[in-house]
């Protein structure tokens, strides 16, 4: 395990290596934040969105919390978001959880956790919702179907915030899509078609209740 002064080292080195390729990359990045992606995450380490997707910082809007929960009384999602639609006009937000979520797993144990157990509550519930589904399963297929579950669920929530609605209201342009990662494999699978609009959630929604 590196040490906190490696992490520092590390910073400079790769600091060093953007300036070399390219030498005003830092000064266009320090005087706009204009991404077109809102990602909101699981806190996991090893679903970092910017490197699974290739792309360079400044492009896209984060929030990760545990499990990729939208919860409507949760203000620092909500505010992230309405930041990330009003203020930087993003075209796309992702709800991206992954295969093996430790948070999903929790949600499935017979055991208490702690405080964690709180947050999970929403996971809790969608269990039982779909337990006819979940319940001839084992528990690998049982823990990957309520992951796809949970961002499917989550993205419904995302689409349901009045931000989101007003944004459709006024016009503008946003997608919301249900993404999951593949830890073993580095890759992303699409749940679903993207929502673009109000008419796509009851869609969305009929599709969710359809086992795969």
């Amino acid at each position: 395990m590196e040490s906190i002064d490696q992490l520092i080292k590390n910073n400079v080195r790769w600091a060093e290596n953007i300036r070399s390729t390219d030498p005003e990359f830092f000064t266009r990045l320090a005087q706009q934040q204009n991404p077109k992606y809102f990602w909101i995450g699981c806190s996991d380490s090893r679903v970092p969105a910017n490197q699974i997707t290739g792309l360079p910082p400044g492009e896209v809007f984060v929030h990760r919390n545990v499990a990729n929960v939208v919860q409507e009384s949760d203000f620092n999602v909500l505010a992230v978001l309405q930041y990330a639609v009003d203020v930087l006009k993003v075209t796309n937000v992702i709800v991206c959880g992954h295969y093996g979520c430790g948070g999903v797993q929790a949600a499935l144990d017979n055991f208490r956790h702690g405080l964690i157990d709180n947050w999970l509550a929403p996971l809790r519930s969608l269990t039982r919702v779909h337990k006819e589904e979940l319940a001839p399963l084992d528990n690998a297929k049982k823990l990957d179907r309520l992951c796809e579950l949970n961002v499917l669920s989550q993205v419904r929530h995302v689409a349901r915030t009045t931000i989101v609605e007003d944004a459709w209201e006024r016009g503008q342009k946003l997608a919301i899509h249900s993404w999951i990662y593949r830890l073993d494999s580095g890759l992303i699978t699409q749940l679903r078609d993207p929502i673009h609009g109000p008419d796509d959630i009851e869609i969305a929604i009929d599709f969710d209740k359809s086992p795969r």
